[in-house]
């Protein structure tokens, strides 16, 4: 199983709104940094066009930790698709691609905010509609040097190349997804990978969602080996269980109040957030071994993941607490976890990622 690691740059920290926007992207670069010596898998940077946040152009955070990395993959997570030209798109992660040397990815998705569409001048109605045909251009235009395509929403290709193209072959396009069985079975149809966000509620839930997934790629005649589910939540490391709680619930209080109130959500408790952090609750909040034994629960719960990314920053921690959170996943929780499975796998406990 893979682990990593996603960001969203938030623009501020758990005392200030007004932190230098410099100095926090320098800092995200160290975290990037650090995630590939400690052996973590992947890191992705999210995309947002709001105050709050500084990844409204995730791939040039990307290509910077390109020049400082060797291992780790560099994803996206999620680019807003809909709100987006899929040649740019595609031209942007080929030259992230042949910049880290073959350790590019994107997770595409249609985005959980809607700032993107009336920036770029799209319709909130067609929501839908432009995410299936950008999503379909984007895989003519990866599967095919020259295209020719037609479509609603921009002009058609008529047989021109698409320049560069990426070092792997095919470029890996995951399909990121909230809980709309509709996207699932769009996922399974395509053969992508699809990766799962699961925020908060009991995360057994989804298992209905990820088989329509599985379902939906046999009909489609994928084999099973190209089709994977990896799972996004929101998760924090620390030495002890109650030092990761008392250290993760203000900022993440305060930035789900946030979107909440933007909503419609119910008010944030530290009842309901401990409660998250239980067995079967989204949370992946603890020591070392707690959230290594919580992710392999994940994986039974969801019929076997492939990989897992952490999202931390929504808890503004400062950058010292970060990185000693990302070296526990590296040197404590990834290994715990595949021992776990490889122990399972062993005793003909399969699927497990």
């Amino acid at each position: 199983m893979e682990i990593g690691i996603d960001s969203f740059a938030a623009a501020y920290d758990e005392t200030s709104r007004s932190v230098s926007p410099s100095d926090r992207l320098r800092d995200l670069i160290e975290q990037i940094e650090h995630a590939d010596q400690v052996g973590l898998d992947v890191f992705g940077i999210g995309e947002h066009h709001r105050k709050e946040y500084l990844d409204s152009a995730p791939v040039v955070i990307l290509a910077a930790a390109a020049a400082r990395t060797t291992r780790i993959r560099l994803t996206s997570a999620v680019t807003v698709l809909s709100a987006a030209d899929p040649v740019r798109v595609f031209q942007s992660f080929a030259t992230l691609d042949l910049l880290s040397r073959g350790r590019a990815e994107m997770v595409v998705g249609r985005g959980s905010s809607i700032e993107a569409f009336p920036l770029f001048g799209f319709r909130l109605d067609d929501y839908d509609a432009l995410f299936a045909e950008k999503l379909g251009l984007l895989l003519e235009i990866r599967d095919n040097e020259r295209v020719h395509w037609s479509g609603r929403y921009r002009p058609a290709l008529t047989g021109q190349g698409i320049y560069p193209r990426p070092m792997q072959n095919p470029l890996p396009i995951w399909l990121g997804v909230g809980g709309t069985p509709e996207s699932f079975a769009r996922a399974g149809t395509l053969g992508l990978p699809l990766m799962v966000a699961i925020i908060g509620g009991d995360t057994r839930r989804f298992r209905r969602l990820v088989d329509l997934y599985w379902e939906a790629g046999e009909r489609a005649g994928h084999p099973r080996d190209r089709l994977k589910v990896g799972m996004h939540s929101l998760g924090y490391v620390a030495a002890t269980t109650q030092e990761a709680a008392d250290d993760f619930y203000p900022g993440y209080a305060r930035a789900l109040t946030d979107v909440g109130k933007e909503r419609g959500w119910p008010p944030v408790t530290r009842a309901g957030f401990d409660a998250q952090r239980g067995t079967d609750g989204a949370l992946l909040i603890g020591n070392a071994e707690e959230v290594a034994e919580k992710i392999v629960r994940h994986s039974e719960a969801l019929g076997g993941i492939s990989r897992v990314t952490f999202q931390m920053n929504a808890a503004s921690l400062p950058q010292a607490k970060l990185l000693r959170a990302i070296e526990l996943l590296g040197t404590r929780v990834a290994p715990a976890v595949r021992e776990a499975l490889a122990s399972a796998s062993n005793q003909g406990l399969g699927g497990l990622g």
